[in-house]
């Protein structure tokens, strides 16, 4: 990758330091604004000169701080929307030359039910299933293969991982979670079904692989070889994070 998991976390954290600190200004130049309104206000219940004077340049001064305030929370806050819409989790950026053993699973259909489903595989990667999918992202609960074998027909990856895993496999798994390719994504799911020895199975539309021990190479080399090539592909703009069909 071009960049690391913990620079772009750190990228996220930093981000998100300018979007406190823009509201925190954003708020002090609110105040100000009152503050200068009703010092305003103040003027039509003196009658001295003087006083009229003082209260109308204290006015000014609270009004021009508000507005210097007011400038600097929305160059914060627009330093916070600017970093985040240049926060992409692009597959490309992914390790993507490994050597990897895949799988050509038999294809079961593709019909949509909401009837409990005897899937043929331990671990499907098509069949009939839920006329619904689900959001992309980590998962701590298993959704169920109904659901599942539906991502996988609009051309998500998922990445099953064994309940007892490291917190730092996933953590990493979070991260990968977070990439996508046009209307597809990836989710990170725990699953009982792992068969023993392998510590991770990565799974696509009748694509399978099995790994004893994870690696980033070969799971960025599937990620990039089989995300989006599902039978149905849905746009970006309509299938926005999954879990809207």
């Amino acid at each position: 990758m071009d960049m690391t998991h913990m620079q772009m976390e750190h990228e996220a954290g930093t981000s998100y330091l300018w979007l406190i600190a823009g509201a925190i200004v954003l708020l002090f130049s609110i105040a100000a604004y009152i503050g200068a309104s009703r010092t305003q206000g103040k003027i039509l219940s003196h009658m001295k000169k003087k006083e009229r004077a003082d209260i109308q340049k204290k006015s000014r001064f609270l009004r021009l701080a508000a507005h210097a305030l007011m400038a600097v929370s929305i160059v914060t806050l627009g330093l916070f929307f600017m970093q985040g819409a240049g926060t992409k989790y692009d597959v490309t950026d992914l390790e993507s030359n490994a050597a990897i053993s895949v799988t050509d699973d038999k294809y079961y259909g593709a019909d949509h039910t909401e009837d409990p489903i005897q899937y043929e595989m331990k671990i499907p990667t098509s069949g009939p299933h839920n006329p619904h999918d689900i959001k992309f992202g980590f998962y701590t609960d298993f959704p169920g293969y109904n659901y599942l074998v539906h991502n996988l027909e609009h051309g998500d990856i998922i990445i099953y991982y064994r309940e007892n895993a490291s917190e730092d496999l996933k953590e990493h798994l979070k991260y990968l979670a977070k990439f996508r390719k046009a209307g597809a994504g990836i989710l990170a799911v725990p699953n009982q079904d792992i068969p023993e020895g392998s510590e991770v199975v990565v799974t696509a539309w009748t694509k399978t692989m099995k790994l004893d021990k994870f690696d980033d190479a070969k799971v960025g080399t599937f990620i990039n070889q089989y995300i989006n090539q599902g039978p149905e592909k849905i746009p970006a703009s309509i299938r926005q994070g999954g879990g809207t069909m």
